[in-house]
């Protein structure tokens, strides 16, 4: 599964609602070419996490886009963009969702 994202950005957001990582995605997906690679429930209580991959200017529309619509519906946990992963951080990327 790794193969098929390499040399791809990375885009994490972390919400405080699930739910609203769904739309937040969603919107992602829209707004830019962006394959959404994972969605991870998180520690905290109905949080979510998702994992979007592109190149670094979908990534970052794409974010921007998730941020914009999860706005006033869910905190934003944290988030950020990946331009060029290492090696190790693809397989730690890919433990994760091994989960």
């Amino acid at each position: 599964m790794a193969e098929q994202y390499a040399g791809m950005a990375i885009g994490v957001f972390e919400l405080e609602s699930e739910c609203i990582c769904f739309v937040a995605l969603d919107a992602a997906a829209k707004a830019a070419d962006v394959k959404i690679q994972a969605v991870e429930r998180n520690r905290l209580k109905a949080g979510a996490c998702v994992k979007m991959r592109g190149t670094v200017s979908n990534v970052k529309a794409a974010m921007e886009a998730a941020l914009d619509a999860a706005k006033g519906r869910s905190k934003v946990v944290s988030h950020t963009v990946i331009a060029a992963p290492s090696e190790d951080t693809e397989t730690a990327i890919a433990m994760t969702i091994g989960k």
